[in-house]
């Protein structure tokens, strides 16, 4: 099963994350302390990401089976939040699995297949000379990335001691396509939803497909947010998504 960290918190209905690509859970560690408030939330690593074990595939009903069985253990149902890659295996859970779904926010991610890749990045980590590097500085100066704050994401995911990345390169590689598109599901799921865009971001741009397989979708975006909302606003992510789980069921 997947490695879960639990904040213990208010009493309203409790609360399940999942990160992106090259996330682990530590990402939504501020977020999460500041929606305890409210209820308990459970973050996870996603499969092949930080310390879940590593399995064969990426795909979205697989990642979805392993949001439904977290659930399950903890007693459901929750209100999910998946942001990036964890929003759209979010989707799909409640699409597969509604009766485990309180309410659903999807994190600057839309149910389409997008054209990008993120393999450099993979390449680019499975280049670096693990075995050169003495400190994070030295990774950092390997990493063939040219953009300086995703290589600091990505080198939140380099275990240092052991001298690996917490990270399945292989099978993400591999599965790049199947991360970056959008599984053939079917149904629709008629609870609360709310999707949550950065305004600086270029990821939710089809509220038609959104709205067709969520007919309920709430659309708001947080202003000045890149496509890593709850790292560029905080405070503001954090508010929106305690507004929107607080509100009385309808």
């Amino acid at each position: 099963m997947l490695k879960i960290r639990t904040y213990e918190g208010g009493a309203g209905v409790p609360l399940l994350m999942a990160h992106g690509l090259f996330g682990s859970a530590r990402n939504f560690g501020p977020l999460a302390r500041r929606l305890a408030a409210d209820r308990t939330v459970h973050v996870v690593d996603m499969r092949n990401h930080g310390d879940s074990p590593w399995q064969y595939g990426q795909s979205y009903p697989a990642m979805a089976d392993d949001l439904a069985e977290v659930i399950e253990s903890l007693v459901g149902p929750m209100a999910v939040f998946g942001h990036s890659m964890g929003g759209k295996a979010a989707m799909v859970l409640a699409l597969t699995r509604p009766e485990l779904v309180a309410a659903l926010v999807v994190g600057d991610i839309a149910p389409v297949a997008y054209g990008h890749s993120h393999l450099a990045h993979v390449r680019a980590m499975q280049a670096v000379d693990l075995a050169a590097i003495a400190s994070r500085r030295d990774a950092d100066a390997l990493l063939a990335v040219e953009d300086a704050g995703v290589r600091a994401f990505l080198l939140q995911s380099l275990d240092l001691a052991e001298k690996r990345w917490k990270l399945n390169l292989s099978v993400l590689g591999r599965d790049m396509d199947l991360i970056t598109g959008w599984p053939a599901v079917t149904g629709r799921y008629d609870g609360p939803v709310l999707f949550l865009a950065g305004s600086e971001s270029d990821y939710v741009d089809n509220r038609d497909a959104a709205l067709a397989l969520f007919p309920q979708a709430e659309f708001q975006v947080i202003e000045g947010a890149g496509h890593w909302l709850h790292a560029d606003k905080p405070a503001e992510t954090a508010a929106a998504l305690a507004a929107f789980l607080n509100q009385p069921p309808s």
